[in-house]
């Protein structure tokens, strides 16, 4: 039994439980001292001080106390709940659990324990837990439509669709009248059981529950697409289309729409028969409005020849008469036909010829027209000269010029500048270039941004973060890079990361590619809030969606690339562990004046280093008072420059936080296979090494990378000192057969050779395994690595992974310079090759 207080000290400890929930901290102690000092070894009231000082962070000592406190009385319900949530303060959420059921046991129908307990069963995705604790909560509270709805949730996100729909139906047998029309839980709710319907695959039932309710939904738009894609679904063309027209009518500019019409019509653009109508049907919508871009811009994805050339040569005089400066990105689409391109690019360089017309499609020579015309079509073909499927740098350069000299102050202009001296590969004129961008509009947050990007691609990370200066909060913790932090500027970070590690400065890299993680980890966390707040605001089919989307959330572009760098510096420091103390020498190597010498050079820097260190907590105390927008007191970063993340004793281990995401939830990412193959075979987990590459193969069976990697680990298998488990062996002799057990690898890896003559990368991966083979090639390897440049679609990119070859191989002097001076020649403008 829970130890009893008197009177008074019982009314006391109602007020410490108030002044907790209002977060009146001090006054939470005072009334806690006050009662311990005549009970010492209450319980209940050690673990109210334990959560008051979790509070203030004081962590340590809040878990110590509570473990008094659950000493002292074990069979409080109070103290195993405040466990729960110190547990759930350090998000773990496994151990917090085990206290909130402990809880139950002596507190079986507590609605805030049963709470808290199904808020973390949802977060760790235990659902039959989950359906369980909202059953009790709804069984306790039956009057609430949000204990209804959170168990109708529950079946649903396990997947039991039947029994989610049956809550909800059930719960609305029992209102006694309907609900009012301006009711948003009873309208998202209706919506909601119509999802689930749906979800469950009977679509006609559906489509029936969605038109008894559609009328009294105050989400329309969403109630009229259900309808739409239903019938669609059913295969009910003829109200389908009715459906899709009265969209069309609300937002004539949702591309959506138009393929749901296209479908409901059964046109398909593959038909000729059908072009002409898909034709008359866009030209009937471009009618309805002078403003309508949609219907004009969708024909050019499916009309061809002299149609097409009609049709996109109107355009084009149509947008470039406005002046509209997204007129390319907005057709770049269509360079993947050639064709289309080649109609794309005669037409607006006649454009640029006629100086009578000025592109007017009424032939008119009005001044203002014919300036901003001009200038739009040379903007035009500058873009187009310098997109990857047209590109002519040195014509994207003509015609930028051209409208620099017509418009001096132009921020776009110079923008696009410097987009093409990045395609060159000059890093330094694209920042200089972007940097007087900026300065012609200071106000500008976008230009400032993109400013901040090539400062970074150029490797200037202060001057960079002097520029994002300029638009954050500079007087928090951490001045602008703290702010970046805390408001999640993840290119920011990631930019940062690849930049430091351009200059081989792992430590700053890896703390910004750990602070990637970290963002995602806290969306993670983030959600937790959601499972109780969406409920009280009956926003359930978002809810749906970001629990859903959390599930996927680590498959991100931003934290793949991150994670794949991140490993790749794992694995730096797996295969050279003196990386992560750069400068160290070896003293048993040295001579003994030598060693002398060193050791007290090595005296000196660690005294300067205690003293940076000291200077650094002072700071750090100076600071600790330090509090953000939210009243929340910040930390001070205890390792700002990664170097305590460079020192790991385990980088492999370390690596598995940034790899098993992206292995379960990008699987096919061939670079995330690729780097999840090295870890593996160094940590000697053959299977799984086998797994990576075989998931590669999947993806992209001619991968550079996965040529070189079969080899070396059929290498690799062949030479092992010790012989594999039975049934490891086997599993490895069945199912990896490229190259096969008896296979000439210097044979299979001519034949790749031979297979990819026109691609540096496949033929730098096959120089790669050569010499692996056989170090005395090393000499051919060479020359075949500097012929490789002459290829035509060669890249700068390949061209320095072909300079790390010749590093890895260490080849002379002479040999680099060599293939330096070369590759300058060919990419005249790429700095990387002149430094």
């Amino acid at each position: 039994m829970p130890q009893l207080l008197p009177s008074k000290e019982q009314t006391l400890f109602k007020s410490l439980v108030k002044f907790y929930e209002g977060k009146q901290y001090k006054k939470g102690i005072k009334a806690a001292e006050q009662i311990l000092r005549k009970h010492p070894s209450h319980g209940d009231t050690q673990a109210m001080k334990a959560l008051i000082l979790n509070s203030q962070g004081q962590g340590e000592e809040a878990f110590e106390l509570c473990k008094l406190a659950l000493k002292n009385d074990m069979r409080s319900h109070i103290t195993w709940h405040v466990y729960g949530l110190l547990w759930r303060s350090v998000k773990n959420y496994e151990e917090a659990i085990k206290a909130y059921k402990f809880a139950l046991r002596m507190e079986p129908n507590s609605l805030n324990i049963l709470r808290d307990l199904a808020l973390l069963q949802c977060q760790i995705r235990d659902y039959d837990g989950y359906i369980e604790s909202r059953r009790k909560m709804m069984q306790e509270r039956p009057q609430l439509r949000q204990n209804w709805t959170a168990l109708a949730i529950a079946y649903h996100l396990a997947g039991n669709y039947a029994e989610a729909e049956n809550i909800l139906k059930t719960y609305e047998e029992t209102l006694k009248q309907t609900p009012a029309k301006s009711d948003l839980e009873h309208s998202e709710a209706t919506l909601y059981k119509n999802t689930i319907i749906a979800e469950s695959g009977d679509t006609e039932r559906a489509l029936k529950h969605l038109e008894e309710v559609v009328r009294t939904s105050l989400d329309r738009t969403s109630a009229l697409e259900l309808k739409a894609q239903y019938l669609l679904k059913l295969g009910r063309y003829e109200e389908a289309e009715k459906s899709y027209r009265v969209l069309l009518d609300r937002n004539n500019e949702y591309r959506a729409y138009y393929d749901g019409l296209e479908q409901a019509l059964g046109l398909s653009r593959s038909n000729d028969a059908d072009i002409e109508k898909l034709k008359d049907l866009y030209e009937s919508y471009a009618k309805k409005s002078e403003r309508n871009d949609a219907p004009r811009r969708i024909p050019l994805e499916f009309l061809s020849g002299d149609a097409f050339k009609t049709a996109v040569d109107e355009y084009l005089r149509r947008m470039l008469n406005k002046g509209v400066p997204s007129t390319f990105p907005n057709i770049k689409s269509l360079y993947q036909d050639a064709g289309k391109k080649a109609v794309i690019e005669k037409l607006v360089l006649g454009y640029a010829a006629d100086k009578i017309t000025n592109g007017s499609t009424r032939g008119e020579a009005n001044g203002d027209v014919s300036k901003r015309f001009e200038q739009s079509v040379l903007y035009f073909l500058a873009q187009h000269y310098n997109y990857s499927q047209s590109r002519d740098l040195a014509k994207a350069t003509k015609y930028i010029d051209q409208l620099i000299e017509l418009d001096p102050k132009s921020v776009d202009y110079h923008q696009t500048k410097a987009r093409i001296y990045k395609h060159a590969g000059n890093a330094q004129k694209a920042a200089a270039t972007i940097e007087h961008a900026r300065e012609l509009d200071e106000r500008d947050r976008y230009i400032n941004t993109k400013c901040a990007k090539y400062q970074l691609r150029n490797n200037e990370n202060e001057k960079a973060l002097n520029t994002m200066s300029k638009f954050t909060r500079n007087e928090t913790v951490g001045g602008p890079l703290g702010d970046l932090h805390d408001m999640q500027c993840m290119w920011y970070l990631l930019e940062d990361g690849e930049a430091y590690l351009r200059q081989q400065d792992l430590g700053h890299a890896l703390k910004r590619f750990t602070a990637i993680a970290d963002i995602f980890d806290v969306w993670h966390e983030d959600q937790f809030d959601f499972h109780s707040f969406s409920l009280r605001k009956g926003q359930i089919r978002a809810y749906i969606d970001m629990v859903r989307w959390e599930d996927h959330l680590r498959d991100h572009p931003f934290f793949t690339r991150a994670a794949i760098q991140a490993v790749e510096i794992y694995l730096r420091l797996a295969d050279d562990p003196g990386m992560s103390k750069p400068g160290q020498v070896d003293l048993d190597k040295l001579e003994p004046a030598e060693r002398k010498k060193a050791e007290k050079k090595a005296k000196k820097e660690k005294e300067k280093a205690e003293k940076v260190e000291a200077d650094r907590k002072a700071a750090a105390a100076a600071k600790a008072t330090a509090k953000a927008d939210d009243g929340e007191t910040k930390k001070e970063d205890a390792d700002p420059t990664g170097e305590k993340l460079l020192q790991t004793t385990e980088p492999l281990e370390a690596a598995l936080r940034f790899l098993r995401p992206m292995l379960e939830l990008s699987p096919k990412n061939v670079e995330a296979q690729n780097v999840g193959f090295e870890v593996y075979l160094r940590r000697k987990k053959y299977l799984l090494a086998l797994r990576c590459l075989e998931a590669a193969r999947q993806v992209d069976a001619e991968d550079p990378t996965l040529h070189e990697q079969s080899v070396r680990f059929r290498q690799t298998i062949s030479k092992l000192s010790e012989s594999l488990p039975t049934h490891v062996a086997q599993v490895i002799k069945e199912s990896f057969t490229a190259p096969a057990a008896d296979a000439d690898l210097k044979a299979y890896n001519e034949s790749f050779l031979k297979k990819h003559p026109s691609s540096a990368s496949h033929l730098q991966a096959a120089y790669k395994v050569r010499y692996l083979l056989d170090k005395g090639t090393q000499s051919q390897n060479e020359a075949d690595l500097n012929k490789a440049l002459d290829l035509p679609d060669a890249t700068v990119q390949q061209a320095l992974a072909g300079f790390g070859l010749l590093d890895e191989w260490k080849s002379e002097q002479k040999v680099k310079d060599d293939y330096r001076a070369k590759a300058a020649s060919r990419w005249s403008e790429a700095v990387v090759f002149t430094q």
